[in-house]
């Protein structure tokens, strides 16, 4: 599993290569609501064992592979915490 992390300030930043982009989370938004891992259409997300900065357990990309990068998990998080980033595709 290819995961970037990244600490910007306070935040934990995760970036999970996928066919179309990257997923990314910044894990200390979460409020562990879980709706992003419900709502994917293909199972990518699991809820994570681990802890973020508030006490809540954060989504973790489990099955990256798997994502289409189709954004419900964005769409879906009321804090903005997850989130799909498109690659520039080269129209010529």
């Amino acid at each position: 599993m290819n995961v970037e992390t990244e600490q910007e300030g306070e935040d934990l930043l995760y970036c999970w290569s996928i066919s179309r982009g990257e997923l990314c989370l910044r894990e200390n938004y979460c409020k562990g609501c879980a709706y992003c891992v419900e709502f994917c259409p293909n199972d990518v997300l699991s809820v994570s064992e681990q802890f973020n900065e508030k006490g809540y357990h954060p989504p973790e990309a489990t099955d990256p592979e798997r994502c289409t990068g189709c954004g419900l998990c964005g769409l879906i998080c009321p804090d903005f915490a997850i989130w799909v980033e498109e690659e520039e595709r080269d129209e010529s």
